[in-house]
């Protein structure tokens, strides 16, 4: 156990604030609204600017992972404002027991939190690998269920908010709704989780018929679809306000959701064991029942968007493994591994061929699966424009833009040439 180990105690529960870093702001909101009805009061942090990764830089080495860097630095930039009381506060980090700073990161957050004076705060390790306990932060499996229909419904509004953004007439509408929708929906799936599961394909359909009635016009857009490493592929503070930043350039994002990374981790505990007999036979039959559950899940939301007929569905995740044939194997599995690759061919087989791939500096696994596929993907796909963007604290987010403006004029180049060999 780690020196700095303090665990978060019941007593803990009755009057800690437990702070949550920013990555999928609608999804984090509405699991955070889910685990407030089961008493832990949370809040989440959405501080960005230069100023966090400053506040990293001063407490972890400049040579660590760009989002380790970010989420140290916005947890001690939160104890250090003063809103905050730091005996009375406990800090969650959210891990997946693989390599990288999915595990050992935690680690480095709570060496850091000696050196800025809270080596006292409790870190809760958020994983379903057992790496720790915690006994003030137990969650069952009907907390679980909630927070995986927090994860779909999370998805669904992210992608209905991306579909409508470029085109509503009224700015910011589609956003508005998605806000409203996340506050019914954690505040339903935490007061009865049992009827949420029920409820989930009626409220499926009273989602996207609400989204479906604000008003837009058609207007020439580029559809780019972003992947990468998990969190500067979808956290603002991690990207520089990537989804804005292509909007505002006139792009229709296309961004994967977080629930096939989910079904991802799940799948390679279920392969692990079928190939190696890794897990016992036990814990095999729990991931087998996992994924079929949530590839479910999907499916009746893939469903119920191809019903209402006015929004474009994700690809079922079996088809998203398929698709990785012949490019890499699903052995290739640490960080973001296979599904990387993956995600960037079901983008291209769903017609979007501008890509954007989101990398923190020297991340290995990204280098390889995401900046190393990028030309057998090109050989095999010659229309496809895809862009690598590394994020860094010594990278500067013009040269960033830079490179994505050069991508969309590429993109728009292309669009052009279509259109008239079409004609």
């Amino acid at each position: 156990m780690n020196d700095y180990y303090i665990p978060f105690t019941e007593e803990m529960k009755r009057d800690y604030t437990i702070l949550v870093p920013t990555m999928l702001p609608m999804h984090f909101r509405m699991i955070i609204n889910v685990l407030s009805t089961y008493g832990y009061k949370m809040a989440l942090l959405d501080k960005s600017g230069p100023e966090i990764a400053a506040t990293g830089l001063k407490y972890v080495h400049n040579d660590t992972c760009y989002p380790a860097i970010l989420v140290i630095g916005q947890f001690i930039d939160a104890l250090q404002s003063g809103k905050y009381d730091p005996d009375k506060v406990a800090l969650i980090y959210f891990q997946t027991g693989g390599g990288c700073r999915a595990s050992n990161y935690v680690s480095l957050l709570r060496k850091a939190l000696q050196k800025a004076g809270y080596g006292h705060v409790p870190v809760i390790t958020f994983s379903f690998q057992g790496i720790e306990k915690h006994p003030g932060f137990q969650i069952g499996v009907k907390q679980l269920l909630s927070i995986a229909c927090a994860v779909l419904y999370g998805d669904l509004l992210m992608t209905l908010v991306n579909q409508t953004k470029p085109y509503e007439l009224q700015a910011g509408e589609a956003q508005r709704r998605a806000n409203l929708w996340t506050e019914r929906l954690g505040h339903e799936l935490g007061t009865n989780p049992k009827a949420a599961l029920h409820r989930l394909k009626k409220n499926y359909r009273a989602i996207l018929k609400d989204f479906a009635s604000i008003e837009r016009e058609e207007r020439d857009t580029v559809r780019v679809g972003v992947v990468g490493e998990i969190f500067v592929k979808y956290s603002p503070l991690g990207n520089n306000n990537l989804e804005d930043f292509l909007v505002r350039e006139g792009a229709e994002v296309d961004m994967p959701g977080l629930l096939d990374f989910l079904l991802y981790c799940v799948y390679n505990n279920v392969m692990d064991h079928r190939l190696y007999r890794r897990n016992s036979l036990a814990s095999y039959v729990v991931y087998c029942v996992a994924y079929r559950y949530l590839l479910h899940c999907k499916h009746v939301m893939i469903r119920c968007i191809r019903e209402q007929g006015v929004f474009r569905a994700p690809t079922p995740f079996e088809e998203t493994v398929k698709l990785g044939d012949g490019y890499l194997g699903i052995g290739a599995k640490m960080g973001e591994g296979w599904l990387l690759t993956s995600e960037m061919l079901e983008l291209i087989h769903s017609g979007a061929e501008n890509i954007v791939c989101t990398q923190p500096f020297g991340c290995l696994p990204n280098h390889i699966c995401g900046k190393g596929m990028m030309k057998p993907i090109k050989d095999r796909n010659p229309n496809v424009n895809i862009v690598a963007i590394d994020y860094d604290a010594g990278a500067t987010r013009v040269n960033q833009e830079n490179r994505l403006k050069l991508m969309l004029a590429n993109a728009r180049r292309i669009q052009v040439e279509k259109a008239r060999s079409a004609s």
